[in-house]
């Protein structure tokens, strides 16, 4: 079996499978016909319900809580906990199911891959009950289509607009804004979250050139995007609950000038020229091109690759299918010199697909990444989890994997051929040091946590 076999599996794709090195069509057109057909996610992800049912019966929990007082605070408290903790456990348990099973395993790394560039961190209320819809919703139509359209709708989820406080931001000169001044209320005023992490974190980098007056001018365009009903009160209750509602009454209106540009007043397509414009600006071409490069090459992205794969970018107007197309082509994508240490997001996955395994408990993952400190949908801060060895490595990090390697192995090792499954998932990568001392382990079950553990394995 070729290399390019192995690297199409396990550093592209999500990790090889038994039987999966044995394909006989070339790897680059097996990966580049994921991203052309259209592809439906797992069963698991399609029972899911959609992000308005999901807002409208936790904010209604919310409320309660919040106006509840007495022997009731605590059941409502209960209750509101238990709903967003199934909700989370449930999203959880399908994206893994997915990840384990799909034969589509680069599109589906692009959908991690992108949930994470535009996170949303479920350690704030509601997220934790819609964070898995984010990502199903607004993350995985989209990662093979323009990448003006995968923002948009990234910055329009609600997910998104509660996480970083969006949707109740009040331009101070509008409707809503102007009122509250007159009657000598405390005017909630602007929120500029969403503003300075769409320009640092989601397009331009921290060092893409825009200034804080860019923030500022960004932040009151987007004024108005907000949620429907679910949860609020007297005017935010318009719309449809748990929704995109654009709230012409809170929009700062007038004209925006962002990075030297003029956009006149339109409501919300103001908001949405502005992005489109980001999305294909050179900062955001280079930026998000090494994001790109250091996921799937090497934690210090080869510069020569960035500048081609950034030309590719402004040549096609922010399309991805261009971009990735380009990074398959690559000569330095291909070679086995610098492979990348898998996080524990990466390492968890890969081992259910060596194992053939499509997890049923919605514990077993959550569980895993906890021990390893990357808990599903929980970076703790907008700017997502790192993609760097030398975020994930260290004694206590390679500790924790050897304990739930052990753990894995004790449910899985003594039907399991230690020897053989290296073989089958790692191919040529598989060194004859890990074999030797594999082969040598008192039991399968200790061979396989030695596999598991190993670093052939740990890495893509």
């Amino acid at each position: 079996m070729s290399q390019t076999v192995i690297i199409a599996n396990n550093r592209f794709g999500l990790g090889a499978r038994p039987g999966d090195l044995d394909r006989r069509e070339d790897p680059r057109d097996w990966l580049l016909e994921q991203l052309s057909t259209h592809a439906e996610p797992g069963p698991a992800v399609r029972a899911l319900p959609r992000t308005p049912e999901v807002l409208a019966e936790v904010q209604t929990l919310r409320r309660e809580q919040q106006a509840s007082s007495g022997a009731d605070a605590p059941d409502i408290v209960r209750r509101y906990s238990r709903a967003v903790r199934s909700h989370y456990l449930e999203q959880t348990t399908a994206r893994y199911a997915a990840a384990a099973a799909t034969d589509r395993p680069f599109r589906e790394r692009l959908v991690h891959l992108w949930a994470n560039h535009f996170a949303v961190s479920a350690d704030k209320q509601p997220v934790p009950a819609i964070a898995g819809l984010f990502e199903n919703e607004a993350i995985r139509p989209h990662v093979t289509g323009s990448f003006a359209d995968l923002l948009i709708a990234a910055e329009r989820h609600p997910a998104m607009l509660l996480y970083l406080d969006n949707a109740q931001s009040i331009g101070p000169n509008s409707t809503l804004g102007t009122r509250a001044r007159r009657r000598g209320r405390r005017n909630p005023g602007l929120n500029e979250n969403l503003a300075r992490e769409i320009l640092e974190l989601h397009t331009l980098g921290v060092s893409g050139g825009y200034s804080q007056g860019d923030v500022v001018s960004l932040a009151e365009a987007i004024t108005g995007w907000s949620i429907g009903g679910a949860g609020q009160r007297g005017r935010f209750a318009e719309g449809t609950p748990g929704t995109f509602e654009f709230r012409e009454m809170i929009h700062e209106p007038g004209a925006k000038t962002v990075l030297g540009k003029r956009y006149p007043d339109a409501g919300l397509d103001q908001g949405l020229a502005i992005l489109r414009d980001l999305a294909t600006h050179p900062s955001t071409a280079r930026h998000v091109c090494t994001k790109l490069v250091r996921h799937f090459v090497a934690d210090a992205p080869p510069p020569e690759l960035v500048d081609r794969l950034t030309a590719t970018w402004l040549g096609n107007d922010g399309e991805l299918g261009a971009v990735y197309a380009d990074l398959l082509r690559a000569p330095e994508a291909w070679t086995d010199t610098d492979r990348k240490y898998k996080s524990p997001h990466d390492f968890v996955v890969s081992t259910l697909r060596a194992l053939d395994r499509i997890p049923d408990d919605s514990r077993f993952v959550v569980n895993a990444l906890d021990l390893m400190g990357q808990t599903p949908w929980r970076p703790g801060s907008p700017a997502g989890w790192p993609d760097t060895a030398a975020e994930w490595g260290g004694a206590d990090s390679l500790y924790k994997r050897i304990e739930w390697s052990d753990s894995v192995a004790r449910l899985a090792g003594k039907r399991t051929d230690p020897v053989a499954l290296g073989d089958a998932v790692l191919g040529s990568s598989f060194s004859n040091h890990s074999r030797t001392w594999i082969s040598r382990a008192e039991s399968r079950v200790q061979g396989l946590t030695l596999l598991l553990a190993s670093p052939d394995f740990q890495r893509r």
